[in-house]
């Protein structure tokens, strides 16, 4: 029996740091199509400094600082180098900066700086350090406040957010869904240093696999959890036969290795949300009517039954919903991935879900099957598989 590994002390993932080529594209998306209200950027010493622009945009708990070379040499620039737009780094708030520290050295973390400590004019103060990850080059920052209000050293914040209000009430990220090559050696690492646990798990081909099929694509996804936060994150690797046309390899080509695929961000209505987000022109991937015609069967047959929802709302919409025992059940969406959304390979395979949750916890894997198959219709639609 596996002797639970003493909690890290994660309270929250604070932030995600999106490198970009366009920082003016994706301040539209944020703001003018997502609502998000812009609420700071980087000083001009730091700019100078770190030689990259950070831009802060939030609503409710979900905050991107949004980054962009300014020159040669930075962060940004060394990891748009070799990869299109995508997350590089992941904050996560924890409550006790040695002991998280103390851990993960004794764990074999490979730490690529020290804890750094500031102190604001009020007497805050923030300490902080960062990890590599098997998640390609994304890494991991750890970071403790203790009364400290800038979100990081150099951050200026406006005087008044700009932007959006938030209008469609995305209150946190609930996950964080990665793709691998090989995710194995990711899931020891998450449990073995991180100390999280098997939260949920799934494996299927788009096609029924059989020696008459000539085509097909398929996955592993494990979902791993901090008992301690219940910060999650969803792994993917490509299934075989037919490895090549998976679109969790196909992720790993365009984004050039493992790497941060979509986070999920948390609504109360997603019905009105998704409604409003389409009249702003945001795109989502497409749903067959056939996963419409098939619905109540299906919710019968995994125990959800009868739902509040108007299923010709969720059919115009093209909203999703799976779930589990005790009638519990979730309804998701996903968005268009960045690159198809602006016609430019550069701007990467990341998307966002909106989800909103009426009780279950799970992950859907009617859910899941029904976006894989989505993407797998738009690569086949572009002549990659």
């Amino acid at each position: 029996m596996t002797t639970a590994l003493t909690p890290l002390g994660i309270k929250r993932l604070e932030a995600l740091n999106y490198y970009v080529h366009d920082l003016e594209r994706t301040r539209k998306l944020l703001v003018d199509q997502l609502d998000f209200a812009e609420i700071g950027c980087s000083s001009d010493e730091m700019i100078a400094r770190g030689k990259q622009k950070a831009v802060v945009f939030k609503a409710g708990e979900c905050i991107y600082n949004v980054i962009t070379p300014v020159g040669e040499g930075g962060r940004a620039a060394r990891f748009l180098r070799k990869h299109p737009e995508g997350v590089g780094t992941l904050v996560f708030e924890v409550e006790d900066i040695e002991k998280a520290y103390t851990l993960l050295a004794e764990r074999g973390g490979t730490f690529i700086d020290e804890i750094a400590r500031f102190e604001e004019e009020g007497g805050g103060t923030l300490a902080m350090f960062s990890i590599t990850t098997p998640f390609g080059d994304t890494t991991f920052r750890f970071v403790e406040r203790k009364g400290y209000e800038a979100l990081f050293p150099g951050f200026v914040a406006y005087d008044s957010p700009k932007g959006g209000t938030n209008r469609f009430g995305f209150s946190h990220i609930d996950h964080v869904t990665s793709n691998f090559p090989t995710m194995k050696p990711a899931l020891l690492w998450m449990e073995h240093v991180l100390g999280f646990k098997n939260y949920w798990d799934v494996a299927f081909h788009t096609v029924d696999v059989s020696k008459s099929q000539s085509h097909g694509s398929g996955l592993k996804s494990v979902v791993m959890i901090d008992p301690y936060s219940g910060v999650k994150f969803a792994n993917n690797e490509p299934a075989a036969p037919f490895f090549k046309e998976s679109q969790i390899n196909l992720f790993s080509e365009d984004h050039r290795g493992a790497g941060v695929q979509h986070t999920a961000l948390v609504v109360e209505d997603i019905i009105s949300a998704v409604r409003e987000m389409r009249t702003r022109g945001v795109q989502f991937m497409p749903t067959p009517g056939t996963y419409y015609d098939m619905l109540p069967a299906h919710l019968d047959r995994i125990g959800v039954g009868e739902i509040e929802e108007d299923h010709q709302v969720l059919r115009d919409l093209e909203i999703l919903v799976d779930g589990g025992a005790n009638k519990s059940y979730m309804l998701q969406i996903f968005m268009k991935e960045a690159a198809g959304m602006h016609n430019d390979p550069e701007a990467g395979p990341f998307f966002f879900e909106i989800i909103q949750r009426k009780g279950d916890k799970g992950f859907g894997a009617g859910n899941f099957r029904a976006l894989f198959e989505s993407i797998e219709r738009q690569q086949r639609n572009e002549g990659r598989i």
